[in-house]
């Protein structure tokens, strides 16, 4: 049940909630870290140490992860770039229609 005043449903917080966990996962296994060390908020290259080749290797590693049949993801340059956050990839992601 949405909160009031929310104008996500319950489907699209679940949907939000399991692209965050599937980035996370992408995020720890390709920069080495711990997944708990991960929050939304954290900052692929400030608080999670990535270099340019390694922000490169997971922009990728998002458009396999979340391409279908019915919907390939691609991020332009442009795009990546604005990209710093775990938060920024969920909402660009569920912004090209991915579902969990």
């Amino acid at each position: 049940m949405a909160v009031e005043g929310d104008n996500t449903s319950s489907g699209e917080q679940k949907t939000m909630s399991t692209i965050l966990d599937r980035v996370r996962a992408i995020t720890a296994e390709k920069l080495s870290v711990d997944e708990g060390d991960i929050t939304p908020e954290s900052s692929f290259t400030e608080d999670l140490d990535a270099d340019s080749l390694d922000v490169v290797e997971l922009i990728m590693a998002f458009e396999e992860e979340f391409s279908t049949d019915d919907n390939q993801v691609e991020i332009s340059d442009d795009d990546a770039e604005s990209i710093q956050t775990v938060q920024n990839a969920v909402d660009y992601l569920g912004g090209k229609g991915v579902t969990g």
